[in-house]
């Protein structure tokens, strides 16, 4: 029995420890920490503490590393983090026995010293609770870190956007992308054409977050490059699903409405890979759906598109969009759905093109309320204007 349990907790601690190695602990004592410790302390000077005494330098190090970590915690958390410091203190004044004599020897002098009298059994409770609190810095550092990377990120792919209104002869048409987390899968794009022709286009990385992130930018890039060979939409979505398929996870997919408009006449040559129908906002305010369209990118390499057409009369609003509007749900689970988007697109039609994005993605947060939206909100807009409309 004894041989048994002896055995059970063998192989508990070879599972516990499983690919454990000496130079890892000793990487988190010596590398790790005095890492995290330069990234909480970046932006002081450290050289001024070398002017002070040794026992007020190491005071000195402490409260700036207590500082600097406890004010990147949100407000509440950093509170309950004093209260647990706080409670500690209180426990250990509560443990207190009072003061010992304690004796050392020091070659042939014994030196007799004062001390704290605590029950057997204390210094390990402080110890436990000073490792834990180094496995929390540490984890704090690190997500930070990350955190700081994405910000960059995040960044990075507002650039790869279009930014602002574009407006040229019988054409206006804006964008607005608001990702769930940091990074989104959502994109989309205008691209002037050499003969006055403009592409529009929205697409969506099924996910979300980094790995979403990295296949946007992949897409954007291929679909900019297809676009410079001035292949036609049906045969440019093809080429873009074929390469979608090779250089994708098998479990990645991707939705993709692509236009090519011509201001003179309004026609819309399009081709839909899979993605939410369209809202045409007419004129005198009716709403029509553009339902035609294919297969998302990334399913099969030998889907076939083809190109679907409407014309637009002046003042026709088109908005092309992702599922993450639609399905924007609120407290009781109620998704925000196709109605909620014709209606606010109804609401503000007659509005400047650039302030009816932000309405409606205004509106999609109103629906949701305190709810974390679980997916990207991307709109695009188009409207045809007079043919006598300022150029870009």
């Amino acid at each position: 029995m004894n041989r048994t349990r002896a055995n059970r907790l063998g192989d508990f601690f070879d599972t516990y420890t499983k690919d454990l190695k000496a130079q890892d602990l000793q990487r988190l004592f010596t590398h790790d920490t005095r890492d995290a410790y330069k990234f909480f302390t970046r932006g002081v000077d450290l050289e001024a503490f070398k002017k002070l005494p040794w026992h007020r330098r190491a005071l000195a190090h402490a409260r700036l590393l207590f500082m600097a970590f406890t004010m990147k915690l949100s407000p509440a958390r950093r509170l309950v983090y004093g209260v647990a410091l706080v409670s500690l203190a209180i426990g250990l004044l509560h443990l207190l026995e009072g003061v010992r004599i304690g004796s050392a020897a020091v070659g042939r002098v014994t030196i007799v010293f004062p001390g704290l009298a605590f029950p057997e059994g204390t210094f390990w409770l402080i110890a436990a609770f000073g490792l834990m609190n180094l496995l929390v810095l540490l984890e704090v550092a690190d997500r930070l870190s990350l955190k700081n990377d994405l910000e960059i990120a995040r960044e990075i792919q507002q650039a790869m956007l279009p930014s602002g209104l574009y407006t040229a002869q019988g054409i206006e048409t804006v964008g607005q992308s608001r990702p769930a987390n940091t990074v989104g899968g959502d994109f989309y794009d205008i691209l002037p054409l050499d003969d006055g022709r403009v592409v529009i286009t929205v697409g969506d990385v099924a996910g979300k977050g980094s790995p979403a992130a990295l296949l946007m930018a992949l897409l954007l890039a291929m679909l900019r490059t297809l676009v410079d060979e001035k292949l036609e939409p049906a045969e440019l979505v093809a080429r873009l699903n074929v390469q979608v398929c090779r250089h994708s996870p098998p479990s990645r997919f991707i939705t993709l409405f692509y236009g090519v408009y011509q201001p003179l006449s309004g026609e819309l040559t399009y081709v839909s890979a899979g993605h939410m129908p369209p809202l045409l906002v007419r004129y005198d305010g009716r709403c029509d759906r553009l339902t035609e369209g294919g297969i998302a990118l990334g399913m099969f390499d030998h889907s076939a598109y083809r190109i679907s057409q409407i014309v637009l009369e002046r003042g026709d609003l088109i908005a092309v969009y992702s599922d993450g509007i639609t399905e924007a749900e609120n407290k009781s689970g109620r998704p925000f759905d196709e109605d909620g988007l014709t209606a606010a697109l109804c609401a503000v039609r007659g509005q400047p093109i650039a302030t009816i994005a932000p309405s409606v993605v205004r509106a999609v947060e109103r629906h949701g309320g305190d709810t974390r939206f679980a997916d990207d909100l991307t709109i695009l807009l188009l409207r045809r204007t007079d043919d006598a409309a300022v150029a870009r």
